[in-house]
């Protein structure tokens, strides 16, 4: 009677195979026939879809707020141009400070005239 526990282990594992076994095949088969599905309805299915028409094609522009935006990137334009110019310029202030001569001076130096 010492065969009955090894019995009934070997009896519950191939049950337990068993159910993963038909789990595996199961589902197997059913995700074959899901792609196959879908590549079928991929390969039927028109080139032309019919999307809406794009978000860009849908706005339309402002004149107002066009207008404005366009006025502010002037008026940082000149705001930025205007720091320029008072960076060369004080640039120039400290070179004559330092140096007596100004950047155009030391660019373009003075012509003497002989006599």
């Amino acid at each position: 009677m010492s065969f009955v526990g090894p019995l009934s282990g070997a009896l519950v594992a191939g049950g337990v195979y068993y159910g993963f076994s038909n789990l595996i095949h199961t589902r197997t088969e059913q995700h074959r026939k899901d792609l196959h599905l879908l590549s079928v309805r991929l390969v039927e299915t028109p080139n032309l879809v019919q999307a809406p028409p794009s978000a860009a094609t849908r706005v339309q522009p402002h004149p107002l707020s066009t207008e404005v935006k366009a006025q502010w990137n002037r008026e940082v334009e000149n705001l930025f141009r205007g720091f320029q110019n008072l960076d060369k310029s004080v640039v120039d202030w400290g070179r004559s400070l330092l140096y007596g001569t100004s950047s155009q001076e030391m660019v373009e130096p003075k012509q003497t005239t002989g006599s």
